[in-house]
């Protein structure tokens, strides 16, 4: 407080304000939302310029190499091509969705970063760090239902390709603005069930908590190893294998890129945009598949968890570790791009609800059964023979259900068109 008040006195003493930068200071916590927003920029820009050189070696192409060296700075030459362009807006347009559209896109992806603890010493300092004697996390915010935040936030992005497609005024986006969410719907109930495996084992909805439970190792044929307790082993493989391809479709990546099938729907929801505005969607695109990938760091491979090689500079390496983690994950995305062809949207809508959807539930189902049998001191082995009996089982029956169904429906159709 700059006014003091002394007791028993009618006086005031005046002080000095004391700005406390690392105490959830306002100045400090805009500073920090202002360099992350800053990083996330970079981060697209470098982030395009890595696809575009990865799919050109894949293909045996060169890629850019023109605008600065390797080719690094063609994505600011693009975004400043974008900027300057003239901004066009439909006759029949609905002018005020249409501008807010794209920043209902932009938005989310951001915040949706903000939540991940990104560094700091989960080994011995509870996931702080400590500089100029000061500790503090190294993320934005913590909120104790963060990753409901996230699944919230995920769920917004829709809204922006949705509002997008229907206030252009024009059949097309309205066509590719409804497939894409249908699209995105179907996937995010995969993602929560998914998700739902990583909450059952970490008993908590703090992304910062979800870290520290995967940090301290386990034991394996009676050896330690540090990395046995992140949650891509203690779960099985299965919800990180359903998380990947559920955020693949929900990032509207490839092979599930229906979105933008230019063949046809000419060019998706955003066929009406130009300049800023549809250079905005495609950030947010990138943006997007920046913040999945160190979603599934934060809840799969542990994190910043690592080895602190050298105790000096011990804030250096969970930072280091992140992101090589999250560089892997981005180099995933572009090997999709690159390798898998575009499914059918049949094909797309019955992966996620007859496949993706019933497995994740069916897994998390076994898993809770082994939490249980633990709780219970049942024979651990028992519990998983009898659910993976039971879960193939329900497999089985389900493959045959719909196997049966397609079969009843081509003979109903050659008894109708002969």
């Amino acid at each position: 407080m700059i006014f003091a008040q002394q007791p028993y006195l009618e006086t005031f003493e005046w002080s000095w304000p004391t700005w406390r930068f690392w105490e959830n200071d306002p100045v400090f916590l805009i500073i920090q939302v202002v360099l992350i927003f800053a990083f996330l920029l970079v981060a697209v820009m470098l982030m395009v310029w890595f696809e575009r050189k990865v799919v050109s070696d894949m293909q045996n192409r060169i890629g850019p190499n023109v605008a600065g060296p390797w080719g690094i700075l063609q994505t600011l030459a693009d975004g400043i091509k974008l900027f300057f362009k003239e901004d066009l807006i439909p006759d029949q347009a609905d002018r005020f969705v249409f501008k807010l559209a794209p920043y209902l896109s932009l938005i989310p992806a951001f915040l949706m970063f903000t939540m991940v603890p990104i560094g700091g010493n989960f080994a011995d300092k509870n996931g702080e760090a400590e500089l100029f004697g000061h500790t503090f996390l190294v993320q934005l915010v913590d909120p104790p239902m963060g990753i409901l935040l996230f699944l919230a936030m995920s769920g917004l992005g829709i809204y922006g390709v949705m509002l997008a497609g229907w206030s252009s005024g024009s059949k097309y986006p309205l066509l590719g603005s409804v497939r894409a969410s249908a699209q995105m719907v179907s996937y995010e109930a995969a993602l929560g069930l998914s998700l739902a495996a990583v909450l059952l084992a970490s008993g908590s909805l703090s992304t910062h908590d979800i870290v520290a439970e995967q940090v301290g190792g386990a034991e394996v044929l009676g050896v330690e190893i540090s990395v046995a307790s992140w949650n891509i082993f203690g779960l099985g493989f299965i919800p990180f294998i359903v998380f990947l391809i559920a955020g693949t479709a929900e990032l509207n990546r490839p092979p599930f890129d229906l979105v933008e099938a230019e063949q046809e729907l000419v060019g998706g929801f955003h066929t009406e945009y130009s300049s800023l505005r549809f250079s905005l969607f495609f950030l947010a695109e990138f943006m997007n598949v920046v913040t999945m990938s160190a979603i599934m760091v934060t809840l799969f491979f542990g994190g910043p968890d690592g080895p602190i090689l050298w105790d000096a500079i011990d804030w250096f390496w969970p930072i280091l570790w992140f992101f090589s983690k999250v560089i892997v994950f981005l180099f995933i995305f572009v090997w999709f791009r690159a390798t898998l062809p575009r499914l059918r949207y049949d094909q797309l809508m019955d992966l996620g609800w007859k496949v993706l959807i019933p497995i994740s539930l069916i897994w998390f189902l076994i898993l809770a059964a082994i939490r249980v049998g633990q709780d219970e001191d049942w024979n651990i082995f028992v519990v998983i023979a009898v659910g993976l009996a039971g879960g193939v089982l329900a497999m089985s029956l389900l493959m045959g259900a719909i196997r049966n169904a397609r079969l009843n429906r081509a003979e109903s159709d050659v008894l109708e068109y002969g």
